[in-house]
């Protein structure tokens, strides 16, 4: 059997929030950190966008564009190797591989991310499988089989 992904699922159209919230959730499952940046101002309430443990949101604003941000903040970076930059645009890319960060396009770090998300994880164990009862536990156990 082999799995197959829906591409119309995979790139079905979702607002910024959603994606901000499955690129925090991806954030999240590797234990990573980012940014991410959007064109404008962006909407007048942006409290939707304030509630991410991963993940910060930004908006270019007026007189500005999110790859001059972005281009920005790899030039002022002062470990730059450690970034990955997710961008399909070319200026971007070159600025990242200059300061010799990473850099991967959008649409493959976007399939990359569902694929994440979406496998299946073992899951956890309770802790008394390892830890075994507690003493009270243990005789209460006993009493319900009637072997105390």
């Amino acid at each position: 059997m082999h799995s197959i992904l829906n591409m119309d699922e995979l790139f079905a159209p979702v607002t910024d929030v959603q994606m901000c919230r499955l690129v925090n959730n991806f954030f999240q499952l590797t234990g990573q950190k980012g940014e991410l940046v959007f064109d404008g101002t962006g909407p007048r309430d942006k409290h939707p966008y304030d509630n991410f443990s991963n993940l910060e949101v930004f908006f270019s604003n007026i007189g500005s564009d999110a790859d001059s941000i972005i281009e920005d903040k790899i030039k002022a970076d002062t470990s730059p190797k450690r970034l990955i930059i997710v961008s399909s645009d070319r200026r971007l890319r070159k600025a990242a591989h200059q300061r010799k960060a990473a850099s991967v396009k959008s649409d493959e770090f976007w399939v990359f991310l569902n694929k994440e998300l979406n496998k299946k994880r073992p899951k956890k164990e309770p802790s008394g499988k390892r830890q075994g009862l507690s003493e009270s536990e243990t005789k209460k156990w006993l009493e319900i089989f009637g072997i105390s």
